[in-house]
């Protein structure tokens, strides 16, 4: 077997490291099945959390295809080539990167796991995968970039109703050394989340995944400023008053940055709650907006949500420097394409002109590579580093991800490609 000289080798080292610490009775600290690593985190977490991690819209149908449509496009490994050196490593928006994974923003990591954010931090900052930055996180976006030191992270953005909010939180990012801005289209409205209904849970109404929210001077004075919070079209539903409200007022206090003297005599949890609600996104948004945010910011703008591909030529045509074909995993639209089969037709049309990153359905690191081989330049990893948060803090989100960097250098190499740059839709074969 020929000698590594240059590439990182992640494939051989972590099954090297697992199989000798296995020898002293050592196994790793999440599994690296993917279904075996959901049903554990599954029980690991309590029904409410595992439902608003996993689920998907309606009948999940979206959810399913997101997995499906990877199958109907199979690789044919190559022989007799040289892969004993493979070059996993991309560049994007000038930051070379040694493997072509980033982690997606999923919001609400508290009920993952008590370190939040913060371990999924230091995961991302230790393996050298950026991170992005949830706006709905349960740690603000300055305390997770401290401790990510010089590591590489974004910042997923929803467009507030607050426009003057937007640009706050824009700002922020810039300025706790943030390489980009990743707007979420598809998220205008929450979509019909059948288990979340059925548990009648939503976490931000507990206090819960507003954490930029409540440390932004914008949103603090919009707060101060408010005379009467009600949610659109809801001004009449308000909840019975009994232990279980009591305990959420609780929750709601408990997650507020100030102190408690505070909390309690201004009554600003409450309202951050009420006001979270009725500005965290606007359903009027349209391409025409766009350009606010080119004025706010210098930093590369992608956005996230694009399946069809007359708005990934609209992003071209508006001067965005990159999209995300995703379908938030399903969570949005069901009966929704799988987000792999609207990918090779946005990589024909716009490949050229925009950077693509795919997210929605990657679990191994052959999606990984199907989805590269398919014009995308970069993937994104969800709902697996979340599982491994809650099974093992820090060290399950650096596995995850050390797991998925090895599957994939493993894939590549035994596909007959020594370097991210010899794949192309060759690689692959469709089969219906």
């Amino acid at each position: 077997m020929g000698e590594n000289k240059t590439g990182k080798d992640f494939g051989r080292k972590r099954q090297s490291h697992i199989y000798i610490t296995g020898l002293s009775g050592a196994r790793p600290a999440v599994p690296i099945d993917m279904l075996e690593l959901e049903r554990r985190a599954g029980q690991a977490m309590s029904k409410e959390a595992f439902a608003y991690i996993a689920c998907g819209a309606g009948a999940e149908r979206t959810t399913s295809r997101n997995r499906e449509a990877f199958d109907r496009l199979r690789i044919v490994p190559r022989m007799l080539r040289d892969v004993s050196v493979r070059d996993t490593s991309i560049e994007l928006f000038g930051r070379r990167l040694d493997s072509p994974f980033l982690l997606a923003p999923i919001g609400v990591q508290e009920m993952a796991h008590e370190d939040a954010d913060l371990a999924t931090a230091r995961a991302a900052a230790s393996e050298g995968v950026p991170m992005i930055f949830s706006n709905q996180a349960s740690v603000h976006m300055e305390r997770c970039a401290h401790v990510m030191g010089g590591a590489p992270r974004w910042f997923q953005l929803y467009w507030s109703k607050s426009d003057e909010l937007v640009a706050s939180l824009v700002k922020r990012a810039e300025a706790c050394g943030c390489e980009a801005i990743v707007v979420t289209l598809d998220t205008t409205m929450l979509g019909w989340r059948i288990q979340d209904l059925d548990l009648a849970y939503l976490p931000f109404l507990r206090g819960k995944g507003i954490a930029q929210y409540a440390t932004d001077p914008v949103f603090r004075d919009l707060l101060r400023q408010a005379t009467e919070v009600t949610s659109p079209g809801e001004a009449a539903a308000k909840p019975k008053i009994n232990l279980s409200t009591l305990k959420v007022l609780v929750e709601q206090l408990q997650n507020f940055p100030d102190d408690w003297a505070t909390k309690l005599t201004t009554g600003e949890p409450m309202a951050a709650v009420q006001q979270f609600i009725n500005i965290y996104s606007r359903p009027s948004l349209t391409w025409e907006d766009l350009a606010f945010l080119r004025e706010q910011t210098s930093l590369p703008i992608i956005l996230k949500g694009i399946q069809h591909v007359d708005d990934a030529r609209l992003a071209v045509e508006h001067g965005l420097d990159g999209i995300v074909v995703s379908n938030h995993g399903g969570r949005q639209v069901d009966g929704a394409i799988g987000s792999f089969d609207a990918l090779p037709e946005i990589a024909r049309a716009v490949g050229d002109d925009l950077t693509i990153l795919f997210d929605s359905g990657i679990r191994t690191g052959a999606d990984a590579l199907k989805a590269l081989a398919m014009g995308a330049d970069a993937v994104c990893i969800g709902r697996p580093y979340i599982y491994g948060l809650a099974l093992a803090g820090e060290q399950g989100v650096r596995e995850v991800i050390q797991n998925f960097k090895a599957d994939f250098d493993l894939t590549l190499g035994l596909s007959g490609y020594a370097s991210i740059s010899e794949l192309s839709p060759e690689a692959l074969v469709e089969v219906r």
